[in-house]
C-alpha cells in the first residue's frame, strides 16, 4: 500500500516537474516569438496550445480590447463562425468583470451559479462546471481576457493561476507591439502618399511654368497686338484724309453764273 502510494506520489511529481519545464520552455519560445515579431495570430494560437496542455483544461479563450468591447480571437475548440464577431462588453458576465476590475477569477465548480456569470448560446462550454479568468495586460493597462474551462469540477492551484497571468503579461506584450507595428505601417504609407502628392505636385508646377514661358506663346500674343495697332493707325489715317478733303472743299472760290 505504502509502495503504491509513493509511486502514485512520484508521479504527480514527475508531471509537476514536466509541467514546470514545459513551462520554462514556453515562456522561452514566446519570447523569441515575440522578439522576432511573428503574426498576432501564430503567437495566439500557440498560446492557446500552451495553455491547454499545461492547464490540462478542456477549453481556452482569449479576448483581446478593441475600443471598449472584448472580441474573441483564439480558441482550443473550432468557433470558426465567433472568432473575431462575438462582442463582450465591459463588466458583461465574468469576462467583462475580470477585464474592469483586471483580477482573476477561479472557480472550482458549478461556475454557471457565479452572479455574474452570462450565458452565450454560440459557446456551449460556457456550461461547463470550473473556470479560470486572468486578465491580459501591459504596463498595467488591459489588453485582454484569457479563459479555461473544465468539463468536471478542477481545483486552480496558486503556481497555474501566476502561469497562466505570466502568459497574459506576455501577451499583452506582443499584443501591443503588433498594434504598433500596425500603426507604423499605417504612418508609412500615409508617407509615402503624401511623397507621391508632393512629387506630382512639383512636376505639375514646373510644366506650368515651362509652358507659360514658351517663345511660341509670346510670338502668336505679338501679331495680335500689331494687327490691333496697325487697324488703329488706318483709322487715324483715313479720318485724317477726310478731314484734310473738307477742308479743301471749304476754301475753294465759288463760281459765279453767267
Amino acid at each position: 500500500m505504502q509502495n503504491a502510494m509513493a509511486t502514485n506520489e512520484g508521479v504527480r511529481e514527475n508531471a509537476e516537474i514536466a509541467r514546470e519545464n514545459l513551462g520554462i520552455d514556453f515562456l522561452h519560445e514566446i519570447g523569441s516569438r515575440i522578439a522576432t515579431a511573428d503574426p498576432l495570430e501564430a503567437v495566439l494560437a500557440r498560446v492557446v496550445e500552451f495553455i491547454s496542455a499545461v492547464g490540462n483544461c478542456d477549453s481556452c479563450f482569449v479576448y483581446l480590447l478593441e475600443g471598449s468591447d472584448l472580441i474573441l480571437k483564439a480558441s482550443k475548440n473550432p468557433h470558426a463562425r465567433e472568432i473575431n464577431r462575438l462582442r463582450l462588453r465591459m463588466g458583461q458576465g465574468i469576462t467583462g468583470w475580470v477585464a474592469e476590475h483586471k483580477t482573476p477569477v477561479a472557480l472550482a465548480r458549478n461556475a454557471f451559479t457565479d452572479p455574474r456569470f452570462r450565458s452565450f448560446n454560440e459557446l456551449p462550454e460556457d456550461r461547463y462546471e470550473a473556470f479560470l479568468s486572468v486578465p491580459v495586460l501591459s504596463r498595467g493597462k488591459l489588453v485582454g481576457v484569457i479563459n479555461l474551462q473544465y468539463r468536471q469540477p478542477h481545483q486552480h492551484t496558486e503556481e497555474q493561476i501566476q502561469l497562466i497571468s505570466t502568459i497574459g503579461f506576455l501577451v499583452g506584450a506582443e499584443v501591443q507591439m503588433a498594434r504598433l507595428e500596425g500603426e507604423n505601417s499605417l504612418l508609412s504609407v500615409e508617407l509615402e502618399n503624401r511623397k507621391v502628392i508632393e512629387r506630382a505636385k512639383g512636376i505639375l508646377q514646373r510644366n506650368l511654368q515651362i509652358e507659360s514661358g514658351k517663345p511660341g506663346l509670346a510670338a502668336k500674343a505679338q501679331p495680335a497686338t500689331k494687327e490691333v495697332d496697325e487697324g488703329n493707325c488706318r483709322g487715324r489715317h483715313s479720318r485724317r484724309r477726310a478731314e484734310a478733303a473738307a477742308g479743301m472743299i471749304a476754301k475753294r472760290p465759288e463760281i459765279g453764273t453767267p
